[in-house]
C-alpha cells in the first residue's frame, strides 16, 4: 500500500474511534495523544518566544500597566475561567541587575527559575531558595510562596527577598524594605497581586559550587520517618533536605550539601551517595513535574520516548490547564489532587496520617522550611520563629469515595487547626471566614484601605478561592 494512502487510512481510522468515543473521553482518559500532538510542538514554541522576548524586547514601562480599566478590577493575566476582572498581560522577563558586591539580584516577574539559574550559575552565583520547576516565576514565587530543599535554613522564597517595585492603585511606582515602605514589603507576599503590580523584585544571591552531593536514606516506620526527618531538618550543616514517601510507613529522606569536587564513580547513578551538577539539582522534578509526567504521558518513563522526544517535555502546565473545558475541568478536580500543605513540624505524624486517611496519595512531597517571625499573612502562631514542612501531594487519590470538595476540606480544617497553611496556587474550598482564620489579614487589609485597593484589585480570597468564584 502507498506510504501516504496508509497514513490517510490511519488518521481516518483514528478521527472515527475520536468521534466514536467523543472528545472529552479522549481528552480525559487518553490525555497522551492529545498532549504529544498538541501540546509537547506547543511547549517548545512557547519557549521560543519567550526566549525571544527576552533577548530582544524591552522591559515594559509602568505606565502601562494601568492605561485601561475600563472601570474594572485589575489582575494578573490569568484564564477566563479564573476571573471576572480585567486581565493586564506585559511582558516583564528581564534579569536587570546581578550585584555581587552587594549579593543581590533584580529581576522582573515573569523571569523564571530556569533562566535565573542559567545565569546565576553560569557566572558562580544562586539564590539561597530556589524552586525546582523551571516555568516558576518570580513574580508567582513572590505573590504566591515557594519553597524548595533548602528551606529549612533560608525560609520560603519571600525571606530570601530584599526589596519589592510595585506598581499601585494610584499608578505610582514604590520600592518596598525591611526598613522602608515596611508595611507594605511585609504585605505583599501571598497577596497575589491584590495591593499592586510587582514589576520587580531584588533578591539575595549567594556563592555556587558545581556539584551536589546528595545522600539517600530509606526509612521504614511511620515513626521512624517523622523522627529521622525532623532530625535532618534541624541539622544546618545539611545545605539540603526533602523526603519522598512513598507510603504510610516507606520513604526516602536526601540530604545534600555543594561541592566543587566529586568522585568520579558517583556522578548521577542511582546508589545511596551521588553528586550531580547543581542546576541539574535545582531542577530535578521539572522534566517529570515531580511525578505527575506519568498520569500525562504513561509511556514517558520509555527508554525510546525519552531518547527521541525526552528534549519537549514537559508539557508546560500552562497550556495543559488552557485547553481544559470546564467539564474536562471538573472531572479531571474529581480524579486528581494537587496539594501543598504547610504544617508545623511538630504536627508531621497526625498530617502524614490524615493525608494517608482523607486522600491517599503517593508519593508525598515533605520539604521543611524555617517560618520566620515576621509580620504578614503567613508567620507562626507564637512568638518565634518555627520548623514547618511543606507536604505536596500530586496524584490520583485512592481512598473510597474521593470527592473534591468535601475531602479537601476535611484536610483544610485539619491544617487549620494545627495553625498550618494551605498554598493558594491549589484548588481551595474555604469560607471567607475560615480563610481569614487560617491567615493573618491584619496588616494586608490595613493597606488595602490605605493604598485604595478596593477599587482598583480584588480582595484575595475573591480572586483564588473556590467558595467566592462559584
Amino acid at each position: 500500500m502507498d506510504p501516504l494512502l496508509y497514513l490517510g487510512a490511519l488518521e481516518v481510522l483514528f478521527l472515527v474511534w475520536i468521534k466514536g468515543k467523543g472528545l472529552e473521553y479522549v481528552i480525559m482518559h487518553q490525555r497522551w495523544i492529545f498532549v504529544c500532538i498538541f501540546l509537547l510542538p506547543s511547549s517548545v514554541i512557547s519557549d521560543v518566544r519567550a526566549w525571544i522576548i527576552f533577548k530582544m524586547c524591552s522591559a515594559t514601562s509602568e505606565s502601562e500597566i494601568f492605561r485601561t480599566r475600563e472601570g474594572r478590577n485589575v489582575c494578573t493575566g490569568r484564564p477566563g475561567w479564573l476571573t471576572t476582572n480585567k486581565n493586564i498581560m506585559i511582558n516583564m522577563m528581564d534579569i536587570l541587575e546581578v550585584d555581587t558586591t552587594w549579593q543581590v539580584v533584580r529581576v522582573e516577574p515573569l523571569a523564571n527559575m530556569g533562566q535565573v539559574t542559567a545565569l546565576l550559575n553560569s557566572i558562580g552565583w544562586t539564590l539561597p531558595v530556589l524552586p525546582e520547576l523551571d516555568d516558576l516565576t518570580v513574580g508567582g514565587l513572590v505573590m504566591g510562596t515557594g519553597t524548595e530543599s533548602s528551606s529549612h535554613i533560608y525560609g520560603l522564597f519571600q525571606h530570601i527577598c530584599v526589596a519589592f517595585e510595585l506598581v499601585l492603585a494610584d499608578g505610582s511606582l514604590v520600592r518596598g524594605t525591611e526598613v522602608k515602605n515596611s508595611d507594605l514589603f511585609y504585605a505583599v507576599p501571598w497577596s497575589c497581586s491584590t495591593l499592586g503590580f510587582l514589576v520587580a523584585a531584588e533578591i539575595r544571591i549567594i556563592p555556587a559550587r558545581k556539584w551536589v552531593k546528595l545522600c539517600y536514606e530509606p526509612v521504614c516506620g511511620l515513626d521512624a520517618i517523622c523522627k529521622k526527618f525532623a532530625e535532618q531538618s534541624a541539622n544546618k550543616e545539611n545545605q539540603f533536605e526533602e523526603g519522598l514517601q512513598y507510603s504510610r510507613d516507606e520513604a526516602v529522606i536526601m540530604t545534600g550539601t555543594m561541592t566543587d569536587h566529586a568522585e568520579t564513580d558517583k556522578t548521577n547513578c542511582i546508589v545511596a551517595l551521588e553528586y550531580i551538577p547543581l542546576r541539574y539539582y535545582y531542577h530535578r522534578h521539572t522534566r517529570s513535574i515531580f511525578w505527575e509526567l506519568q498520569d500525562i504521558i504513561p509511556f514517558g518513563n520509555n527508554p525510546l520516548f525519552r531518547y527521541v522526544f525526552g528534549w519537549m517535555v514537559p508539557p508546560k502546565i500552562s497550556l495543559l490547564k488552557l485547553t481544559q473545558e470546564e467539564t474536562i475541568r471538573k472531572q479531571y478536580e474529581q480524579h486528581h489532587v494537587v496539594q501543598d500543605m504547610l504544617v508545623p513540624m511538630n504536627s508531621i505524624k497526625t498530617s502524614l496520617l490524615r493525608f494517608h486517611e482523607d486522600i491517599y496519595v503517593y508519593p508525598l512531597w515533605l520539604c521543611p522550611f524555617m517560618l520566620p517571625n515576621q509580620p504578614g499573612m503567613v508567620h507562626p502562631k507564637g512568638d518565634e520563629d518555627e520548623l514547618y514542612v511543606d507536604i505536596g501531594a500530586y496524584g490520583e487519590p485512592k481512598v473510597k469515595h474521593f470527592d473534591a470538595r468535601s475531602s479537601t476540606r476535611q484536610l483544610e480544617n485539619f491544617v487549620r487547626d494545627v495553625n498550618g497553611f494551605q498554598m493558594l496556587y491549589a484548588d481551595l474550598y474555604m469560607e471567607r471566614q475560615e480563610f481569614w482564620e487560617m491567615f493573618d489579614g491584619t496588616l494586608y487589609h490595613k493597606l488595602r484601605k490605605q493604598l485604595n485597593c478596593e477599587d482598583a484589585f480584588p480582595e484575595v480570597y475573591d480572586k483564588i478561592c473556590k467558595s467566592a468564584t462559584h
